[in-house]
């Protein structure tokens, strides 16, 4: 829902449609791994731009993914349009609930381990979630059958999905904003997605590596992927290369986003990252360097509910088959961003698109790209 809307739009609007033309072109940093033919970039830049102008996108970072190896990622448009700030590759955005595949890797590098039983109550691990009438398992809290809730509401003034009070304790600060509420369906009987859940598998994290949730995600999964710029959300923090985020209004004009204070979600909505990042993240599941191949390929296989519903969902990752193969992924949006990562396990390719915009269908992207990289019809035309 659009919310306080500035009637001084014009301006904005009409820079935004500068930037469109004038930055047709991307921003590629000197450090850009080879990979990708002349005429191949130029095949994935026009769709970008297509892309952008169709949309009145202000900024955009792509990354791709080939055999395995990150061979191209670029920006596009403008990371800031009040400061005529490009975007580029190493912008950061925020990841919305793409942070959910972030999360669970943590969570079944932990379950490789012996450190986290997938299966036993989640309060074995995290003792300050109420116990409820029934059993709610880690494993069912990632493929989001644990029957926690998702936000309220959008309605205005909801203090999730507008929460702008600052949580220095992540996890114990989310925890308190469902901890008391009842279940909206019997665990592992039915799909339901929560952000909220993965709260809980932030905790669980905590309790069975006896670290902060952070601390553990910068020195297991970050770190091990070469994530050198990826970092909790924090609104109050000056962080370097953090894009603007932005929205439209009623009438189509570019606007600053609303404000949000996402520290209350970090697991399941609450980290930045660059196009770069998240496809070293890609590279990493794709070359086994995060956990086992049994481990990764389990995460991409999608859960069962008890009420014997279809379910395309595993543990942090959503699966399709397309064009005769599978692919893997999962989207974002929240104010100010939307994003989609995308990965063909058995082809070594992967896509990143990052958009400083909310309520853009960047998984329509990542799939027309994904199309481009592999030879074949679009993957998903009609999303």
């Amino acid at each position: 829902m659009l919310r306080r809307r500035s009637s001084s739009t014009n301006l904005v609007a009409s820079l935004v449609c500068g930037v469109l033309v004038v930055l047709a072109g991307p921003t590629v940093l000197p450090a850009q791994e080879p990979g990708l033919s002349p005429a191949q970039r130029t095949q994935f830049e026009a769709a970008v731009s297509k892309f952008m102008t169709a949309n009145s996108v202000p900024g955009v970072s792509v990354a791709l993914v080939e055999n395995g190896d990150l061979v191209w990622s670029a920006g596009f448009g403008m990371a800031d349009l009040e400061n005529f700030v490009p975007a580029t590759s190493q912008t950061l955005y925020r990841l919305g609930s793409i942070s959910k595949p972030l999360t669970a890797t943590a969570a079944m590098q932990l379950w490789e381990r012996g450190k986290l039983d997938l299966d036993a109550p989640v309060q074995k691990y995290c003792p300050e979630f109420p116990r409820k009438k029934e059993t709610i398992t880690t494993r069912e809290l990632l493929g989001h059958l644990g029957g926690i809730r998702h936000y309220k509401s959008t309605a205005e003034g909801d203090r999730e999905s507008d929460n702008v009070e600052h949580f220095e304790n992540p996890i114990a600060g989310g925890i308190k904003f469902f901890e008391n509420d009842p279940l909206v369906a019997p665990p592992g009987t039915h799909f339901h997605y929560s952000t909220q859940g993965y709260t809980l598998v932030g905790c669980a994290i905590e309790g069975a590596s006896g670290e902060k949730y952070v601390d553990f995600m910068k020195a297991n999964v970050l770190a091990a992927a070469g994530m050198t710029h990826t970092r909790a959300d924090d609104r109050y923090a000056i962080i370097p290369n953090r894009t603007r985020f932005y929205q439209k209004d009623k009438t189509g004009a570019v606007v600053n986003a609303d404000f949000l204070d996402s520290s209350y979600k970090i697991p399941g909505g609450g980290w930045l990252s660059s196009a770069e990042d998240m496809a070293r993240f890609e590279v990493a599941m794709l070359r086994d360097q995060l956990m086992r191949r049994p481990t990764r390929d389990l995460m991409f296989t999608p859960l069962k509910p008890s009420d014997g519903s279809e379910d395309t969902y595993g543990l942090g990752f959503g699966r399709i088959q397309a064009a005769g193969f599978a692919e893997v992924g999962h989207t974002g949006s929240q104010q100010g961003t939307s994003t989609a990562i995308l990965i063909a396990p058995d082809k070594g390719a992967g896509v990143v698109v990052l958009i400083n915009m909310e309520d853009i269908p960047a998984n329509k992207l990542a799939h027309q790209l994904m199309s481009q990289i592999l030879g074949v019809p679009d993957t998903k035309p009609d999303e």
